[in-house]
């Protein structure tokens, strides 16, 4: 949609500030119609999908991250890595509401703050993922799910750093290196997220219960040492 309203530049394109002459036939492509993945979301009436499709993202993510928890919890028990890997989820969950919510030519700041809050904890999920699925696998079938996710989080963290060392850079041809890597990075965690449906084909009541007990506090109990109503009776 903003491609066709000539609101960035097709990837294709490499040849920016050599296109908006007078003569040109073709759509201007400037610097600021690089296609990054917030530019293609920033103006109407593409910016309204994408503040839904990322406020329904976050939710997704919550959710997915919460049945990825409790499906840890119920098949290998209570672990930190597992509780890091539902924390960093949730708090991608709120860097990419900020993202879709604040576009990047209104408000630069908030949606850079969420940008950088989103891409590294999803980095981080994927990451803790891929050594959760190792550490719970029991079949063979479960290590090739688990070799599988590895593969995709090398390739989310190769294109993570490409894309932001390019990003910071004045040359148009590494900027729009840069927009190719964001998509490829964010591609590949959606296929990431996508391989959970080996593990979520078997959850079932049993799940929840595992979680609804897990969240339950402990309670202390004080011993009761002397019968009720003994309290402050002198030794004899």
């Amino acid at each position: 949609m903003a491609l066709s309203n000539n609101h960035i530049c097709p990837v294709h394109n490499w040849n920016y500030n050599q296109s908006c002459g007078l003569d040109s036939l073709g759509s201007c492509c400037t610097l600021d119609h690089i296609p990054l993945v917030s530019k293609c979301g920033t103006l109407p009436p593409e910016s309204c999908f994408f503040s839904l499709i990322c406020s329904l993202g976050s939710f997704m993510v919550i959710l997915v991250g919460l049945l990825r928890y409790a499906h840890v919890l119920e098949h290998v028990g209570p672990s930190l890595l597992n509780t890091l890997g539902l924390a960093a989820g949730w708090i991608c969950a709120a860097g990419l509401t900020m993202v879709g919510n604040f576009q990047v030519d209104h408000a630069k700041v908030l949606h850079y703050i969420g940008a950088g809050v989103a891409f590294p904890t999803s980095m981080l999920f994927v990451f803790l993922q891929s050594v959760l699925t190792y550490r719970a696998a029991k079949t063979r079938g479960h290590y090739w799910t688990g070799h599988l996710r590895s593969i995709l989080t090398a390739v989310a963290f190769v294109t993570l750093v490409f894309s932001g060392v390019f990003f910071i850079q004045e040359s148009f041809v590494l900027q729009h290196v840069a927009a190719l890597c964001e998509w490829v990075f964010i591609i590949d965690v959606l296929v990431f997220y996508g391989t959970f449906t080996f593990e979520f084909g078997a959850i079932s009541t049993d799940t929840f219960l595992v979680l609804l007990k897990a969240s339950r506090a402990p309670k202390s109990h004080k011993g009761e040492d002397s019968l009720p109503g003994t309290e402050g009776l002198p030794m004899l």
